[in-house]
């Protein structure tokens, strides 16, 4: 059950950390892409699932646990609404992002904190990994969410 929340820190990227690229080396649409990883996670914070949705395009694929990506909406919403029940803190120690053309890339360490609902506490950490597209109206919508990016397939 554990490893079932910890797809949830890397949603929470922007509200909870700062930025280690400057102000200054800002493009508008790495801004933008920031911008996308915080209004999801204000939403996730305020248990504002359609908006969190929105926060996806449609088929976009999320690994709530290492190695198993997730897709169906109904899925994901029922998952996102039984993450938000452990209100969870995090701390991230920067972001970097990347983009070439309508794709964007971002990425952040993260640690978090939560109490499960038997009351114990939970602690995790891993390295958030999320593919953005540019959508028509200049928005950046994730396409993939896989907070276990420091997970590897291991190889013989």
């Amino acid at each position: 059950m554990k490893h079932a929340f910890a797809w949830l820190a890397p949603l929470c990227l922007a509200v909870f950390s700062t930025t280690q690229m400057k102000a200054d080396d800002m493009t508008d649409q790495n801004q933008a892409i920031l911008d996308a990883i915080t209004g999801m996670t204000e939403a996730f914070q305020v248990s504002d699932i359609p908006r969190v949705m929105e926060s996806y395009v449609p088929g976009a694929v999320v690994a709530f646990t290492p190695g198993e990506a997730v897709s169906d909406p109904t899925q994901l919403t029922t998952m996102f609404i039984e993450m938000a029940a452990i209100n969870p803190e995090f701390t991230y120690s920067g972001h970097e992002v990347f983009i070439s053309g309508d794709t964007g890339l971002h990425i952040a360490p993260w640690t978090m904190v939560a109490t499960l609902p038997d009351g114990s506490e939970m602690t995790q950490s891993g390295l958030s990994v999320a593919v953005l597209r540019k959508q028509e109206d200049g928005t950046w919508r994730m396409v993939i969410d896989n907070p276990h990016g420091a997970r590897l397939i291991a190889t013989e």
